[in-house]
């Protein structure tokens, strides 16, 4: 076991002392740090080609991610592991009145101390076992950890039989910008220096799955993530005739009832379980109060899939909508039936029918209708779009959405179903090829050496329960799922684009062994100083060493 304690914990001090928030200049400041910080260490002066920054590529914002590598000299081999973690964190806001200590652990800890606590909070900060602000857990202690190994190894190139790379990119918490373009340079190294990617190891956090819950988790893979969207028209009516009309934002709750926790759309897989959908925004686009019932609602879901393809949520999400459209069929003829009998006027029935559309068939209509002119205006209308920074992705599309219902023949209340946003893919390690099975071997034999060294259990699990940036560095979908989130993102192209084809071309096999803690992204985050700051840096050591060969 190396003697990693005090140096990975200084580190993390460092980085956690520069506030880069996400989407802010601080994300400037830690990345041309810690390149600075790599080049002043003595192998990096004698390689000075050997780090370097990258800028983000189609980026709305100047920031950088950074690359480092050594070059082993046991034994000339191609072989190499990446090691990657973020530099970026959420906001602080959350720490109100302590938001100028948030970023200094000491400080912070102190004035905790004055504050009445959770007990389990309060607990750990009077043990001096746990280290709490803004970034020691999610995630600048996994790349201190990353970089005292670069260092180890910088020191010691003679105890390295291949190679590794140093990936701290920034926005992991926005849109991913930092690790899509980096994939740009890992190709780039991969062909300049004739890198064989053996596997990816991550470094984001891990936490406890429930009360009481022990274990120190490593994972092998990530659930992907979805936002599945629904752009919901009605037919407006005056509030004092409105059984005349029908009310998107009634339709838009009751699908919201249909999908939101609902257990059947979990997508069990490997044994494992992950969360059901959840709505994320519900809205509907009135700009004024009148006393008109809204022209259309906008809703959209976190969706976690771990084998299901965009392809399969999408029919899916298809059925739970069409459900939830006859309910309110239903619903509102029994709503007007009982409302006619106690007004004493003739019931009948309402003319509404269940009507839900692919973003891709709605469009694809209106083009056999419309051809060149449709989509020549749309060009056009993006374009302008693009002008209205104060629209993120998700709205964009909606946006989109709604020019296009203008040009539909058929304005019938319906939903149109689509993504708006990042499709993060699912990633496995399941030994299926001969790369993932040298890496589960390399994992169970880290595990092994170090679990006598620490008192609470190391375990594996198939899939990282939260997003990270692990879903972009590998791909398990095929072409035609791929094309599935293509043809149903109204924004992708102009306000949205991933080069999925990139990450099939690089395709590493990735785990994550990240520091352990509780309360990310939460006033109370803190991680614990043994495994994050001795624990998890011996392990990645010997997950690399296995590997390799060295």
């Amino acid at each position: 076991m190396l003697k990693t304690y005090d140096e990975v914990l200084k580190v993390t001090n460092d980085l956690v002392n520069i506030e880069s928030i996400v989407n802010t200049e601080g994300e400037i400041d830690i990345s041309t740090t810690l390149a600075k910080t790599i080049a002043n260490l003595p192998y990096f002066q004698k390689h000075s080609d050997y780090v370097f920054t990258s800028q983000t590529v189609d980026d709305e914002i100047e920031r950088y991610n950074v690359f480092a590598f050594v070059r082993g000299t046991k034994e000339s081999s191609a072989k190499t592991v990446v090691l990657m973690g973020h530099t970026d964190t959420v906001g602080i806001d959350d720490y109100n009145s302590l938001k100028e200590k948030a970023c200094f652990p000491n400080n912070l800890q102190e004035a905790l101390k004055n504050e009445k606590l959770p007990p389990l909070v309060k607990e750990h900060l009077e043990s001096n076992e746990w280290l709490f602000g803004r970034g020691t857990l999610d995630m600048k202690s996994g790349v201190a950890s990353n970089f005292y190994l670069l260092k180890y190894y910088s020191e010691h190139p003679e105890e390295l039989k291949g190679n590794i790379v140093f990936f701290a990119e920034c926005d992991e918490e926005d849109s991913s910008h930092g690790v899509l373009s980096g994939l740009n340079d890992l190709k780039q190294l991969r062909d300049e220096y004739g890198f064989e990617y053996e596997a990816l190891i991550n470094s984001d956090f891990v936490a406890p799955r429930y009360e009481g819950d022990e274990n120190r988790y490593i994972y092998k893979g990530s659930v992907g993530k979805l936002l599945p969207s629904f752009y919901i028209t009605g037919a407006e009516s005056h509030v004092g005739s409105s059984f005349e009309g029908l009310d998107p934002n009634y339709i838009a709750a009751e699908l919201t009832r249909q999908i939101a926790y609902n257990p059947e759309l979990c997508d069990k897989s490997l044994g494992e379980t992950p969360m059901p959908p959840v709505t994320l925004k519900q809205t509907d686009f009135k700009e004024t109060y009148t006393v008109q019932t809204a022209l259309a609602s906008y809703v959209y879901y976190n969706f976690f899939v771990q084998s299901w393809s965009p392809k399969d949520v999408l029919d899916k999400l298809k059925n739970q909508a069409e459900i939830a459209f006859n309910n309110v069929v239903e619903n509102l003829n029994n709503h007007y039936k009982r409302y006619c009998e106690i007004s004493e006027q003739e019931y009948t029935k309402l003319p509404w029918e269940t009507r839900v559309l692919f973003y891709e068939e709605l469009e694809q209509s209106i083009i056999s209708q419309a051809g060149e002119s449709y989509k020549e205006h749309m060009k056009k209308f993006k374009e302008n779009l693009l002008a209205n920074k104060e629209l993120d992705v998700r709205m964009f599309s909606a946006r989109v959405v709604e020019e296009t219902w203008k040009w539909a023949k058929d304005k019938s209340p319906a939903i149109i179903l689509f993504y708006s946003s990042l499709y993060s893919p699912r990633v496995e390690v399941t030994g299926k090829n001969q790369k993932e099975k040298n890496l589960l071997i390399a994992l169970d034999y880290a595990i092994e050496k170090v679990q006598p060294h620490y008192n609470k259990p190391i375990v594996q699990r198939n899939y990282f329960p939260y997003i990270c940036d692990m879903s972009c560095v590998a791909i398990n979908d095929d072409e035609d799922s791929i094309q599935s989130v293509i043809n149903n993102n109204p924004s992708w192209g102009t306000k949205h684009f991933v080069d999925y084809k990139a990450i099939r071309d690089i395709n590493i096999p990735a785990i994550n062994i990240g520091p352990y803690g509780y309360d990310a992204h939460n006033r109370y985050e803190r991680t614990e100083l043994k495994y994050t700051m001795e624990i998890m840096p011996n392990l990645t050591k010997l997950v690399i060493d296995k590997l390799l060969g060295s």
